[in-house]
């Protein structure tokens, strides 16, 4: 029909990504620094740092969220199933402390970053660091014994050259693919498209839950990898309500037509999580900070007069992990708003080759123990 598309044509169409032309010099500018630093590891000027303990790097080329946080904790809960002791090691984005720090009873989201505390959290048993200098970080964390650590998870790390990981995934969003993206500040790209180069696998995040074979095809000569590099295609899996304050809640969690939320977030793209509450309720007021955001007073006394204008008879104030990382035990959180402040925790699920992508981890934490290259050397393959 003209004008008209199926279904099936629109699960078929790799997302246009919007890129401000008038930048464009900036972003050459921008472009000429980061090459410049990759060549000097490319030509040895800059030394990369092997370590006889397999390192997992996280990361992806563009500023803003692409799931790295959801993926590293795929892979804490892989590595747990199959026996291994895994660390995660990150900068800790937006900390209030220096060095490298080790999380442990009295840590918080202002002592190691918010994503590290959200990791802390999740998984008690495992380590959790940050450190600036991924380096020490590393080295300290393999000189830790009862356990011994087996495998360190760099989060956000790609293009923290220093350290040479056994394993690069590169996370790339399906909303907005790096080849279809400008380097900053034109676009969002921290370094040129080319710097796939360096990844083992490439992961294609926040996918439809239902995504064609020939849009699949399509993304994937878009992203012109080397046949030696695997592609896999990824989705996000809500799960239930759970409160941020459990103690003396009385408050429903099941979210229905007739519920009124209020979605507070402090991430980079909430537009999936609104998506997903609109399933349930139309009622959806949204209140988003910048990512990261570290709420103040002010910011909790706007949340509080935003949920007072609610009028129905049950309504909630939904939230991520992350932004729950950061609003656990803030003062600001008071004996009104405490009761309805929830959780949508979310988990990543592969769409094709699951079995595959764990395999592919789970074969190079047993046999490259000292951490040498599943593919040929980084300098073979230079940005």
């Amino acid at each position: 029909m003209n004008g008209m598309r199926t279904a099936r044509e629109m699960n078929t169409e790799v997302p246009r990504v919007g890129v401000c032309r008038w930048l464009y010099p900036l972003a050459w500018l921008y472009g000429a620094g980061v090459w410049l630093r990759n060549k000097l590891f490319d030509w040895g000027c800059l030394r990369s740092e092997r370590f006889d303990i397999p390192v997992i790097c996280v990361g992806n080329l563009a500023v803003g969220g692409t799931g790295k946080t959801p993926h590293t904790e795929y892979l804490v809960r892989l590595l747990l199933r199959a026996g291994f002791r895994p660390a995660t090691l990150s900068r800790g984005y937006r900390r209030h402390t220096r060095g490298f720090v080790l999380a442990g009873e009295g840590c918080d989201a202002r002592s190691i970053g918010d994503e590290p505390m959200q990791m802390r959290l999740k998984f008690p048993g495992i380590r959790v660091a940050v450190d600036e200098d991924r380096r020490r970080g590393i080295r300290l964390l393999s000189d830790m014994d009862h356990p011994k650590t087996d495998v360190i998870l760099l989060d956000d790390a790609f293009q923290h050259r220093y350290v040479r990981s056994g394993l690069n995934i590169l996370l790339t969003d399906y909303h907005r693919l790096f080849s279809e993206d400008a380097l900053m500040p034109a676009g969002r790209l921290r370094e040129p498209a080319s710097g796939r180069k360096r990844a083992d696998v490439v992961v294609v995040t926040k996918c439809p839950d239902h995504m064609e074979p020939d849009c699949m095809a399509g993304v994937a000569a878009r992203l012109r990898l080397r046949p030696d590099q695997r592609l896999y295609f990824s989705t996000l899996r809500y799960g239930g309500l759970y409160p941020l304050y459990p103690e003396g809640r009385n408050v429903p969690q099941e979210i229905t037509a007739d519920t009124q939320v209020l979605l507070l977030t402090g991430i980079a793209s909430p537009a999936a999580l609104e998506r997903q509450l609109r399933r349930s309720t139309e009622q959806v007021s949204v209140l988003s900070y910048a990512d990261h955001h570290d709420f103040a007073e002010k910011d909790l006394n706007h949340v509080r007069e935003r949920f007072r204008r609610l009028q129905a008879r049950h309504k909630l104030i939904v939230t991520t992990e992350k932004d729950a990382a950061r609003l656990a035990g803030h003062p600001g959180v008071d004996g009104e708003l405490r009761p309805y402040v929830s959780v949508m925790p979310v988990e990543v699920d592969f769409l094709q080759d699951k079995q595959s992508f764990n395999q592919n981890i789970l074969d190079y934490v047993r046999t490259d123990t000292r951490n040498s290259r599943i593919s040929e050397t980084e300098n073979a393959h230079p940005s």
